[in-house]
């Protein structure tokens, strides 16, 4: 029985099945052979949506979010005739290759100040364009500014859908994020990678808080928590240990993830300038990337509770989740004491993710509410240039 909100860890032990009689290390290599084992079953009996190939030619303007443009990178070249064009070129491509439709990536941060004119440059060629925003609501006086130039505007943050429309958008989407699942994926790793508890990420102020105020608990247990600022905490002696300043690449996080009992995910406060630039104070409802992605590893995922987090996962049966410190301790203690419970909601959680979280799926609700027409085919002899 997975662990229920308002229910000691206590009244539970009874119900754990136990395991195999073995010493701790050979328990632990019994676990992770089951997870291991779960997950290659899961594999085989979930295949990923078919990608159904359209005869369109798409290009595609990446952020430089390796996680997410390596997935959409895929997506499209399973589904369309690509190209790739950098940010700073997005016009002069569009005139050599005429795509069919443009599609960028967020459209922030590294782009260059004039998108817009380019934009509009495409868009007198008669190519349709769309940008996805995953970055909402944490940009809003960026974001604002540019998705008035757009034909389509899909965001993975549901409650700036309206946001959008009311700027004069007409075509405005709400399309969820998924996880790259050749990148993201159960696998084995090193001793260096194993953890109780796991974190990754930004010490944003929000996020500062909550390991201060667990950090008593932490002390005896084997943790990770990686990334920038958190020399921020006023419990950094106690913490300091178990910290890896810095940027970790993906495919590392990835091992980290699997080699962690628990990892933990915590989404950023809305507050408008608290790490953000949310000038316009717009809410956040949905889930981040991360969701996905730490899913897709076969790991057991605890995460702050978004409102939209039960539409894409069963809270309790396939991740858990937390609203307040002092249950997310009880949590972590549960789960660190149910092992084999804990090991079967990360199987059901990869399931999920695999049978309906992928980019395949997310990249074709996109091209079908595009809705472009199937164009002509090219002369003899002339074939598509691709990315």
């Amino acid at each position: 029985m997975p662990y229920k909100r308002g229910h000691r860890a206590r009244r539970h032990r009874r119900h754990t099945r136990p395991g195999p009689n073995l010493t701790a290390g050979r328990r632990q290599g019994w676990l992770e052979g089951w997870r291991l084992g779960a997950c290659r079953r899961i594999a085989e009996e979930t295949p990923q949506p078919a990608a159904r190939r359209r005869p369109w030619r798409v290009m595609y303007v990446p952020q430089g979010f390796d996680a997410i443009d390596q997935g959409v990178v895929a997506a499209l070249s399973a589904t369309t005739h690509l190209i790739v064009a950098p940010q700073a070129e997005m016009l002069q491509y569009a005139e050599i290759y005429r795509p069919d439709a443009v599609l960028v990536m967020n459209g922030l941060h590294t782009f260059p100040a004039n998108q817009k004119e380019q934009v509009e440059g495409i868009r007198r060629l008669g190519i349709k364009t769309a940008i996805w925003f995953v970055d909402d609501p944490y940009v809003s006086g960026d974001s604002a500014e540019i998705a008035p130039s757009y034909d389509f505007v899909f965001t993975h943050e549901r409650s700036c859908v309206q946001r959008y429309a009311e700027l004069g958008c007409a075509q405005v989407h709400h399309l969820p994020l998924a996880a790259d699942q050749e990148l993201f994926k159960p696998m084995a790793v090193d001793e260096a990678y194993r953890t109780d508890i796991c974190f990754i990420g930004v010490a944003f102020w929000n996020r500062v808080s909550l390991f201060d105020s667990i950090a008593g608990f932490l002390r005896d247990k084997k943790v990770l928590i990686a990334g920038s600022h958190w020399d921020r905490m006023s419990n950094y002696g106690k913490l300091a240990k178990f910290v890896r300043s810095g940027w970790i690449e993906v495919p590392e996080t990835v091992k980290y993830y699997n080699g962690a009992k628990i990892v933990i995910n915590m989404h950023r406060t809305t507050e408008p300038l608290s790490d953000n630039k949310n000038t316009r104070e717009w809410e956040g409802h949905s889930v981040n990337p991360r969701t996905f992605e730490i899913a897709s590893c076969g790991t057991l995922q605890l995460t702050d509770l978004r409102p939209e987090l039960p539409e894409y996962y069963r809270v309790g049966h396939e991740m858990a989740s937390f609203t307040k410190p002092s249950e997310l301790m009880e949590i972590v203690d549960y789960y660190l004491r149910n092992e084999e419970e804990r090991l079967k909601v990360a199987a059901r959680g990869y399931r999920r993710t695999r049978a309906e979280h992928t980019f395949v799926g997310r990249v074709s609700r996109l091209l079908d509410t595009i809705g472009l027409a199937d164009p002509a085919p090219p002369p003899a002899g002339e074939g598509w240039t691709l990315g």
